[in-house]
């Protein structure tokens, strides 16, 4: 047969779904997410599909068809630059989705990861991120409290993964140390019996302010002789060589707004313990060497 295919120089849109192998309503969802013009309307008020409009039409298929989600065409065909016949150009689509389905890919295996190592830790431990969790790998199974785990989560949020792996040092030290623990535990179970029945000014704020003070001067000495110390240095190196240009993620959120929305349920004799206790770390500096207990 040598006579050639003319197509109408416009069609409805009934007619451009049927040839494209779509439905009217699909041609519509384009037009509404901006992955096809809106056409021309003819006399009667209906759209009017060109020989252009059905082309596209074709390769959003196609490309639909491969997988490729239509907000992703969208995007890669949004500042494209029109050829003379005022179509796109495809080549350079295709490209630009391709890098784009890299980074989805990437992005994919970054969660398949973080899912895994979630399952392989069986505990909180595989929630804190991997930066954290390395600093905390070579302690034995269960030297960490949950109550340990939850307070690096917490602080990662608020203050990132490099604050978060800072503190796990006074954890790590908690858990090689049991004499410590115990004496923490001490501390904490004092500060806990400062509820609203105790006035601020009780005589035992100020006695559990000065033990949270003594407290804190051991753990620290034990930090410092121990070599933890030293490895924060390493940690804040390691960081920067990550993180060249740190750039705030999106979502992110100030030290300040989200310790504004953390829940604390402290009674005002606690309170007073902790700034009676921040005043006397402010008073005396810090020892090089432990201080014996009374």
């Amino acid at each position: 047969m040598h006579a050639s295919f003319v197509p109408p120089r416009q069609v409805k849109i009934g007619d451009a779904a049927a040839f494209v192998g779509t439905t009217p309503r699909a041609i519509r969802h384009y037009h509404a997410v901006g992955l096809l013009p809106e056409p021309e309307r003819g006399g009667d008020g209906r759209r009017r599909y060109g020989y252009d409009d059905l082309v596209r039409l074709l390769w959003i298929r196609r490309m639909a068809d491969a997988g490729i989600a239509l907000e992703d065409i969208r995007d890669a065909t949004a500042d494209e630059s029109h050829d003379r016949a005022g179509g796109t150009d495809v080549a350079h689509v295709l490209e630009r989705l391709e890098q784009s389905l890299a980074a989805q890919q990437a992005e994919l295996r970054h969660r398949r990861t973080a899912v895994r190592r979630m399952r392989a830790e069986g505990s909180r431990l595989g929630l804190l991120s991997d930066f954290v969790a390395r600093r905390l790998q070579d302690l034995p199974d269960g030297s960490l409290r949950q109550a340990d785990l939850d307070s690096l989560l917490v602080t990662e949020r608020v203050f990132g993964p490099l604050g978060a792996a800072v503190q796990a040092g006074r954890f790590i030290a908690l858990a090689t140390h049991p004499d410590l623990r115990e004496r923490s535990d001490r501390v904490d179970a004092a500060e806990e019996a400062l509820d609203d029945a105790v006035a601020v000014d009780d005589p035992r704020v100020a006695q559990v302010a000065a033990e949270r003070h003594a407290f804190e001067e051991a753990l620290h000495a034990r930090i410092e002789d121990s070599g933890l110390a030293r490895d924060d240095d390493a940690l804040f190196d390691a960081w920067e060589a990550l993180h060249p240009a740190p750039a705030p993620g999106p979502g992110a959120m100030s030290a300040a707004a989200a310790l504004g929305k953390l829940p604390h349920d402290l009674s005002p004799a606690r309170l007073r313990c902790m700034e009676l206790a921040a005043e006397l770390d402010a008073q005396e500096p810090r020892k090089s060497k432990e201080p014996q207990e009374p």
